[in-house]
């Protein structure tokens, strides 16, 4: 009897630190002298432009590396961006993605695409509503992509095309631990030598359980995209781990529905934000 007191005191006492945990974690990003702003956790793939409610003074650097396995050839990814906040709630980011291309299996080089350097991205997002009461956060931005020619046809010409992609992002966190996100929008595809236009519509969500009293995550993205008859979907599965106060990695996997492109893919993003506050 004296045991299963121990061990019952035991469990409340861990429930009653993880709840305190979570709270005091909370409390430390919400409940300033400052703009309202809700703790989320944001997915890793598909990420936002600066945190949802984001106050002034905020920024960040990302550096992500990927792999995916494209059948024929393999297709690595890499990618820098900065973000800050210039005002309260209004996010900003510059990208510059790069691809680079290795052909598998003894596929012929003629088959494999240049390298090249993707686009210039830069971006946008306004918080209209953050509400500390009801855990939830929306958000309206807008990405505009300058496409670039490859490397082998660099500056013939150098810009081929432009993407256009207006988003809506809301985000809820259930209890403390349990966050959703819907990150949704058009994205429609410029290519300015036959002046045609391509238009996908995306529609992004995810979900993730945060570690008490940490910024460590795991969860899941499923990103969906449609196109006239046709329809992908990749499942993400992800955790985000802290390594110091103001430096974080996250980890994601990539599993496509439907296998018709490419196999499986993994990405890695390693996250930096200059002047981060000690929690």
């Amino acid at each position: 009897m004296p045991l299963i007191l121990l061990v019952f005191y035991s469990y409340c006492e861990a429930q009653i630190s993880d709840a305190q945990k979570d709270s005091l974690y909370i409390n430390q990003v919400e409940n300033k002298d400052e703009p309202d702003k809700v703790l989320h956790a944001e997915p890793l793939y598909i990420d936002l432009i600066r945190d949802l409610g984001a106050r002034k003074g905020e920024r960040e650097w990302n550096v992500g590396l990927g792999l995916t396995d494209k059948l024929k050839f393999d297709s690595y990814e890499a990618l820098i961006e900065y973000e800050w906040a210039p005002i309260d709630r209004l996010g900003i980011e510059v990208e510059l993605p790069f691809t680079f291309y290795s052909a598998v299996n003894g596929t012929e080089a003629s088959a494999v695409p240049s390298n090249q350097l993707n686009s210039i991205k830069v971006a946008a997002q306004w918080s209209f509503f953050v509400n500390e009461a009801m855990a939830t956060s929306m958000a309206l931005g807008y990405i505009n992509e300058i496409e670039l020619s490859d490397f082998n046809q660099f500056g013939r010409p150098l810009i081929k095309g432009n993407v256009y992609n207006p988003f809506l992002v809301v985000a809820k966190r259930w209890s403390n631990n349990f966050h959703s996100l819907i990150y949704t929008g058009p994205k429609i595809e410029q290519q300015f030598n036959s002046n045609k236009f391509n238009t996908t519509y995306e529609a992004n969500t995810s979900f993730h359980y945060m570690i008490s009293g940490t910024r460590n995550f795991i969860g899941v993205e499923f990103n969906k995209s449609f196109a006239q008859s046709d329809f992908d979907m990749t499942i993400r599965p992800q955790m985000r781990l802290g390594i110091a106060d103001n430096l974080l990695v996250g980890i994601v996997a990539g599993i496509p529905v439907n296998r018709e492109n490419q196999r499986l893919s993994s990405f890695v993003r390693l996250i930096w934000e200059p002047g981060h506050n000690s929690h």
